[in-house]
């Protein structure tokens, strides 16, 4: 059958990309695996049916402008912004020198020099898609390691798009680089950047409000389809740069829109759809046989992209003022090629600097680098393990973390917090009004300098580096915070912190349940998860808004987080606090009341009152002014304003609201 319809080739993409992806999930491996074998199995050079090439690849290219709309729409230059100091520089140098890497091997397999550059620019990238699913999937995404790799990313995309804007003008014309093309080149890609960003950031958010008050979903969809594929069409046919490039500029004019968030909603499922159809068709290209035929060469450029690229990263980590583990974790991270190495590989096709076979082989490295990448997070811990045990490496690859010297007289009884995220600055900004001791100890060059504008003292460094809080004076300190949300590196502080002051009280933060108990074993003296920490703090709040004393709900509370949040009640402790909650619940009640002007005991004393021979209940207390009065005498004269406190069974609370309240109290629900 040589004529099929564009349906047929649709349903079957999708299906064998379906099973694709299922496969692929279950053996652990990202679903563009499965999508790039469902390309192999459906593509012309494997048995069975074939599909219509050219018109798979012309719905790629909507999945081209979608992905490019979808990395456009979450470009952050605010995250590229925070780690500048190693984003900016790292991605340049590490580019540079993968391209550089490729281009020698592409030399002696006797390709030509043009051919090389793209399969060096292919494979100095790496995929958003898969970073980020594999720093999600190992916990790695918020800690200071994870935000310098996204920041990497970024600037890789900014350098993919540059690639994708100047690939045309490698073209070489009658045997010379036409610097010609170049210039018209980068004329109409800044003309077309000029107009987007100074009239498109007003027209683009402008006109997604005006449609998002119709309130019609499907016209708002549509517009986001028409503006998406309007203006990649548009740099295509007005300013002759790529399609590519017009949708990552419409996505980020659209980022700066409140509307964003929904735009990037209602544009996943076309995204996902069109993209997978990408995948497949770059799948299509590949021809088993050749390479097969070239083993050699794939596991060779295989090993540069995961070997030759974690080598580079990890040796530039001597030159850059970080820790050793950020480099790893940016090291394990790109080791991988994906879209962009197809999109810039198909792009080099389509100039004729690529033939077909070559493209092959750049699509072959991509698809074990991508297969193997989840599985080098596993080895992570012991690669930094066998990277300690090379005399002299660890210790110059980590020498960039600088240890500030600290006077030891200035820190005596001081608080030594190990983090400066939402909950170290919280803590930091408490013991700062209380004018308490402290030392920080934070590894992101961003926070250090925070820390030292408001001249807390600080360490810079990762505190898992026993090296580093060597230099905290545990021996002084009077308790250690450790704030930090990965637990295998909070086991190492509190591991190395209890070796160096047996007797120091250390509060650490788990992430999980079981990392409860693996720091308290560890020897922390108190766990906080945050999450349960939080369920902890609304039963809390709600038996004080039932009526339960606050005195015997914060026992209860202390009970259930020494039994590590269980709320089923299993100790001792926990059974008599809970016990004590109801005695005092059915026994006594605290109330609060409000004295007005016409209330008759304004201008009276305590003891002229006579509230307790009345009521049976007492005043335990007098709110006046801000100020509170514990156990007045019988002398305290009642003024207007007052809050007195009363204190009695629930027959003596009623006995005294009957006299009280009909002349003055206005507030008798307040409780504690």
């Amino acid at each position: 059958m040589h004529e099929v319809t564009l349906l047929i080739n649709i349903v079957m993409a999708l299906v064998v990309a379906f099973i694709g992806g299922v496969i692929a999930r279950r053996l652990g491996l990202p679903t563009i695996v499965g999508y790039l074998f469902a390309g192999i199995v459906i593509g012309p050079f494997t048995p069975g049916f074939v599909g219509d090439t050219p018109i798979i690849q012309q719905l790629a290219e909507l999945g081209v402008i979608f992905l490019m709309f979808g990395v456009g729409l979450h470009f952050s230059f605010q995250d590229l912004w925070n780690v500048r100091d190693i984003a900016i520089p790292g991605a340049l140098i590490q580019t540079a020198l993968a391209t550089l890497l490729g281009l020698g091997l592409s030399q002696l397999w006797g390709w030509t020099l043009m051919s090389g550059l793209v399969m060096g620019l292919s494979i100095s990238v790496a995929s958003t898609v898969v970073l980020l699913r594999g720093l999600m999937d190992n916990s790695l995404l918020n800690t200071s390691h994870g935000q310098a790799a996204v920041g990497w990313l970024v600037m890789e995309d900014i350098l993919s798009v540059l690639i994708l804007i100047l690939m045309p003008t490698l073209v070489r014309d009658a045997g010379a680089f036409n610097w010609g093309n170049l210039a018209v080149t980068l004329l109409k890609s800044a003309a077309f950047m000029v107009i987007m960003f100074f009239g498109g950031t007003r027209l683009l958010p402008w006109l997604l409000e005006k449609i998002a008050h119709t309130r019609s979903r499907e016209l708002f969809i549509l517009a986001v389809l028409a503006i998406t594929l309007g203006t990649a069409m548009s740099a295509s046919e007005l300013f002759g740069v790529s399609l590519a490039l017009g949708a990552f500029v419409a996505g980020a004019i659209i980022s700066q829109s409140h509307l964003s968030h929904q735009v990037g909603a209602d544009l996943f499922s076309f995204r996902e759809i069109f993209s997978v159809l990408f995948f497949v068709s770059v799948g299509m290209l590949v021809n088993p046989l050749f390479l097969w035929e070239n083993f050699g060469q794939v596991i060779s450029l295989s090993l540069l992209v995961v070997v030759g690229k974690i080598t580079i990263v990890i040796l530039m980590g001597f030159f850059f003022p970080r820790p050793a583990r950020t480099f790893l974790v940016i090291a394990i991270g790109l080791s991988q090629v994906g879209e962009f190495s197809f999109i810039l590989g198909q792009g080099g096709v389509t100039l004729g600097l690529l033939d077909s076979n070559q493209y092959s082989l750049i699509l072959a490295a991509s698809l074990i680098s991508i297969s193997v990448n989840p599985f080098m997070y596993k080895i992570l811990p012991a690669l930094e393990s066998q990277l300690r045990r090379i005399p002299g490496f660890w210790k110059k690859l980590d020498a960039n973390t600088h240890i500030l010297e600290i006077k030891k007289e200035a820190l005596v009884g001081h608080v030594v917090i190990i983090g400066y995220g939402r909950v170290g600055k919280h803590m930091v900004d408490v013991l700062e009004k209380l004018a308490v001791p402290m030392l920080a100890i934070e590894a992101d060059a961003e926070r250090i300098a925070s820390l030292n504008g408001r001249n807390i003292p600080t360490l810079y460094g990762d505190a898992s580096n026993s090296e580093v809080i060597n230099h905290a004076y545990l021996d002084r300190a009077s308790v250690l915070v450790v704030t930090i949300p990965d637990e295998t590196s909070a086991e190492l502080i509190v591991t190395a912190a209890r070796d160096l002051n047996p007797d120091l009280p250390i509060v650490a933060r788990a992430a999980t349940e079981d990392g409860l108990l693996m720091l308290l074993n560890q020897g922390a003296n108190r766990t906080i998860h945050p999450e349960l920490e939080g369920g902890l703090e609304m039963v809390h709040h709600t038996l004080l808004i039932l009526g339960y004393p606050l005195q015997e709900v914060h026992r209860y509370a202390e009970a259930v987080r020494k039994d590590r949040y269980n709320f089923n009640i299993t100790t001792d402790e926990e059974h008599r606090s809970l016990h004590e909650l109801l005695v005092a619940f059915q026994d006594i009640e605290i109330i609060w009341l409000t004295l007005r002007e016409d209330c008759s005991l304004v201008g009276k004393s305590l003891s002229e009152s006579d509230i307790r021979a009345r009521s049976g209940a007492s005043v335990v207390a007098i709110l006046r002014a801000g100020q509170l009065i514990a156990n007045p005498k019988s002398s305290t004269v009642f003024e207007s304003g007052d809050r007195i406190g009363l204190i009695g069974d629930r027959e003596q609370i009623a006995a005294a609201e009957q006299f009280i309240l009909p002349a003055a109290a206005e507030a008798a629900g307040d409780t504690q």
